[in-house]
């Protein structure tokens, strides 16, 4: 019970601490003796007519607008319920307290110490750092990691300026407050509110201090952002709602640390130790953490990743059942982790890498064999390339490596490989990756793999026969590396922070020295660049529409001013899920062109609707590849590139100016590119104010070239910038995304849209 007295009959307490020549020092006793107190009013038993000498705390006041905005967590939703706010406030950063008490401080005679617990600790103890016992000085002390200091006293109003070490554990705190009057007795006051202590980007003691104002704003504070999907010549951006002040996110990124993560005492104050555990517990591959995974595409008994707007609805549910959610996949897995990253004030991004190489053996290659038509030998190929994958960011100094390897650090929640005992990937150093340093922990050689494998093709022509090499493609993999712009919604190349420019001589040095350290050293072979009169190059669209007829193009260059050559080729347009596994085939065919000397020929294979629409997964991505033969010659080439069906984007249009506390009307509709009908439609919704995700059904048919439209309401709860972000699915075409920015205006500003 909140300002409850306590009797007291001990020898000794951690607290409070008297000053002493030799500085301050803990008291032997605080008080001989019992002494009987009021529960109601804190008055002596003994002498209820006459107010007790002992300096009583009536009440705290956690001071929570003031706070909130010095630590920049006034958005907290624990630090804005109506009944029962707790405070949430950054490490090595004072906030204030103001206590009311019985009579004026007296700091000659009241001697009043601080002791902050960590709520969730077994057995708190000053050596792990999850109890500290503080005094309350005149002035800070700079030899002391905490300090609690007088502001102001105001008659019976003592206002304290409370700094937590920049070191200290991030967690739920709870404090008591000791008083004791000189060589008179000591009573114990327990606040009942709690303090979340969470790193301080802002604080340069801090091992997650930001210089940039920008990216503290962006990978601290923003609640909304873009994560990109697609192919590296198609991406296709998609909104994601972090949302981590909202309700239970800041609880359930704590319970996630020390239940799932099982990171407890000192090391919580340790970001490296943090976001490693964070990798693991967000997945469910080896424990109950946040996220069950699933690549198959048959996603019953849950929801598909792609309809997964944002990171609240899925910690929200996560938290209150303390089961994992169904169904993630990387970009999911990204999302929520920058969400649980960010609510704990670690500066975090999502990031995705193009043509991510998923290197199974730690041999810094990537294999593929292929069968004479061209088609993938799937039993002889346990490496792979992703179209696309996303992982985390977050930034900190390594303290465990050295000054230089600070900054962003790759953390990557999907299940993809073992580290140590569980999946997990990361914290690596981005620099420390750029660099091929690839033994600096932790995972730097997946991540190294992963942005600049090398790609070999080989032809597989049986079990007795030799296999053939085709290609070695040294900038076939992390074709490109992009992240979010801190000041707009556009992409930013990052690709530079990973990896060298490729056809660089620092980029195959840096290659040849990851390769001098891993163990597993596969055999390095060049093409044969005798034969080099035949150049082949993949045509492909610039934008092929969903419903759209596309061609598969090969360009065939005679470079020779004499010979003319006879080329077989072979195109084939596969199915081809993100994570690369080769689908069903939806055509090929072979031809038999003459190239004349100094002539181009182009071969073309149509695919219409008709023909792939039946066949495309959840991504609509499809690979391309090209197996080529010259006659009269030993020389075979294969190629292989991957690229995206463009969905429709969703429009939303506000039907009056978005103000705060107002309702708000919106229309959101979406074209039927299809040439067929679009049956049993659904937007979902997630913006301002919106507490649950809403579903608008359609149920009408949408015809070839109709809109599918919808109205929702929204009333905003705060001013500033928000994002509405909307999905939509139907029978004929699902992960179809749109995105809204929108200014919402105070009451009194007539301006606001």
């Amino acid at each position: 019970m909140e300002g409850q007295w306590l009797s007291i009959d001990i020898e000794f307490i951690p607290g409070p601490l008297v000053e002493t020549a030799e500085g301050y020092k803990f008291c032997d006793a605080l008080g001989g003796g019992s002494l009987e107190t009021d529960v109601a009013d804190g008055v002596a038993a003994s002498d209820k007519e006459k107010e007790p000498d002992i300096l009583i705390i009536r009440e705290i006041d956690p001071c929570i607008n003031i706070n909130g905005g010095l630590h920049h967590t006034s958005k907290y939703e624990v630090m804005n319920r109506e009944i029962d706010p707790q405070l949430v406030v950054r490490r090595g950063q004072n906030f204030a307290l103001k206590l009311t008490l019985n009579r004026p401080y007296d700091e000659e005679r009241d001697g009043v110490s601080f002791i902050f617990t960590v709520e969730d600790e077994d057995k708190p103890s000053h050596g792990n750092g999850t109890m500290v016992a503080v005094p309350l000085l005149k002035k800070a002390d700079r030899h002391l990691p905490w300090n609690v200091t007088v502001d102001n006293i105001d008659g019976n109003t003592l206002t304290v300026q409370v700094k937590p070490a920049p070191d200290c554990v991030v967690a739920k705190w709870r404090m008591d407050v000791d008083t004791k009057l000189i060589d008179n007795g000591a009573y114990s006051y327990s606040w009942t509110t709690g303090i979340y202590i969470i790193f301080n980007p802002w604080c340069k003691l801090d091992q997650v201090y930001m210089k940039s104002d920008e990216w503290k704003e962006e990978a601290v504070l923003n609640e909304s952002g873009m994560m990109w999907r697609g192919t590296y010549n198609r991406v296709k951006p998609v909104i994601w709602k972090y949302d981590q002040f909202e309700k239970d996110i800041l609880d359930c990124s704590l319970y996630l640390v020390r239940e799932i993560g099982n990171v407890k005492s000192s090391f919580r104050a340790d970001p490296v130790h943090i976001t490693r555990a964070l990798a693991a517990a967000v997945n469910a591959a080896d424990d109950l953490g946040a996220v069950q995974g699933n690549w198959s595409n048959d996603y019953s008994g849950g929801t598909p990743p792609t309809k997964w707007i944002g990171s609240k609805e899925i910690l929200q549910k996560y938290y209150k059942k303390k089961k994992p959610v169904k169904y993630g996949q990387c970009w999911v897995f990204a999302g929520v982790l920058t969400t649980i990253c960010r609510s704990l004030g670690i500066p975090a991004r999502p990031v995705t890498n193009y043509s991510s190489a998923h290197d199974t053996q730690n041999s810094l290659t990537v294999d593929y064999f292929a069968d004479a038509s061209g088609a993938m030998v799937e039993e002889l190929n346990s490496d792979s390339i992703w179209t696309y994958h996303v992982w985390t960011e977050a930034w900190m100094e390594r303290l465990d490596l050295g000054a230089h390897y600070g900054g962003w650090q790759a953390i990557d929640a999907t299940p993809q490989e073992l580290s140590g005992e569980s999946y997990k990937c990361g914290p690596a150093s981005v620099v420390a990756v750029k660099m091929a340093e690839i033994l600096k922990p932790y995972d730097g050689n997946f991540l190294f793999a992963e942005v600049n494998a090398d790609k070999i093709f080989w032809k597989y022509s049986g079990p007795t026969q030799p296999l053939k090499l085709l290609r070695k493609d040294i900038y076939g993999i992390g074709k490109m590396i992009c992240t979010k712009s801190p000041t707009s919604f556009e992409r930013e190349d990052i690709t530079y922070t990973y990896k060298h420019p490729e056809k660089t001589t620092e980029e195959r040095t840096t290659m040849l020295k990851a390769l001098q350290q891993t163990r597993n050293l596969f055999s390095r072979y060049y093409l044969n660049e005798d034969f080099n009169d035949i150049h082949f190059n993949f045509k492909l669209l610039d934008d092929i529409k969903i419903g759209q007829t596309f061609n598969a193009c090969m360009e065939i260059k005679n470079r020779s001013s004499s010979k003319e050559y006879k080329v077989t080729v072979t195109l084939r347009v596969d199915v081809v899920s993100y994570t690369g596994r080769i689908g069903d085939n939806v055509k090929s065919d072979t031809f038999a062109v003459s190239i004349k000397p100094s002539s181009t020929h182009e071969v073309k294979l149509p695919v219409t609707y008709e023909e792939y629409s039946k066949q495309l997964l959840d991504q609509s991505a499809f690979t391309i590849s090209c197996m080529a033969t010259i006659e009269d010659s030993k020389f075979e080439y294969f190629a292989q590139d991957d690229f995206r069906i463009r969905k429709p984007d969703i429009k939303i249009v506000l039907k009056n100016p978005a103000v705060r506390g107002q309702e708000v009307t919106a229309e959101i509709y979406v074209e039927n590119p299809l040439p067929v009908p679009l049956k049993k439609g659904e937007f979902t919704v997630e913006g301002p104010g919106i507490e649950r995700k809403l579903k608008i059904r359609i149920k009408d048919a949408v015809p070839p070239g109709g809109q599918a439209k919808g109205e929702f309401k929204f009333t905003p709860q705060t001013s500033g910038r928000d994002t509405i972000a909307a999905k939509f699915v139907c029978r004929q075409m699902d992960d179809v995304d749109g995105y809204l920015e929108i200014d919402i205006a105070e009451p009194n500003d007539r301006n606001g849209r």
